[in-house]
């Protein structure tokens, strides 16, 4: 089985992964996440992700690359996909595809407190990576972020509990698991 979690940037995805993995670790499920290899690549590049994205605007095969990756992980199964790309590019794949949603100046804030970083500075550089994101990934596949069909979870993390949302989520996939 394949858990896909899409969400913009400080939606929650990397704790509500941290959350399943713990829950289903009998199942033995990986996790792997679209934005982690994408700063490693950034680092390698030695650029920050806002130069890093603006460089991938002109080098679609990075996106390509990581999007790749991506779906041979999907394919093994036994894992949970973290991006915003990846229900979308694994959809043909039997799983459970998740979207977490919460207001901008919430996600702003858990990213600001999260790497300890005044708000502006946040602000600037997650709006202008998710621009850049937007744009490359309706020019490379023709994808609508906000085309919100394919998700069978859609859940609005700023209106809960990390507790709550996690514990929402888990019971919506054990009643998947059951009926599948």
């Amino acid at each position: 089985m394949i858990i896909t979690i899409s969400g913009f940037h400080g939606s929650g995805k990397t704790t509500v992964a941290m959350d399943l993995i713990k829950e289903f670790k009998a199942h033995k499920m990986q996790y792997l996440a679209a934005g982690d290899i994408f700063r490693q690549m950034a680092m390698e590049y030695q650029m920050t992700l806002e130069e890093f994205s603006e460089y991938v605007e002109q080098n679609p095969e990075i996106d390509r690359q990581i999007d790749e990756t991506m779906v041979q992980e999907a394919k093994k199964g036994n894992v949970i996909l973290d991006g915003l790309l990846v229900a979308w590019l694994t959809q043909k794949i039997p799983g459970i595809h998740i979207l977490l949603t919460a207001e901008e100046q919430i996600r702003i804030n858990r990213i600001a407190e999260r790497e300890n970083r005044p708000y502006e500075e946040v602000r600037k550089e997650t709006l202008a990576r998710e621009k850049s994101e937007i744009a490359r990934f309706k020019a490379l596949y023709n994808i609508d972020i906000y085309d919100y069909s394919i998700y069978e979870i859609v859940l609005n993390t700023g209106l809960w509990s990390q507790k709550v949302v996690s514990q929402t989520i888990i019971m919506l996939i054990k009643e998947y698991m059951k009926s599948n």
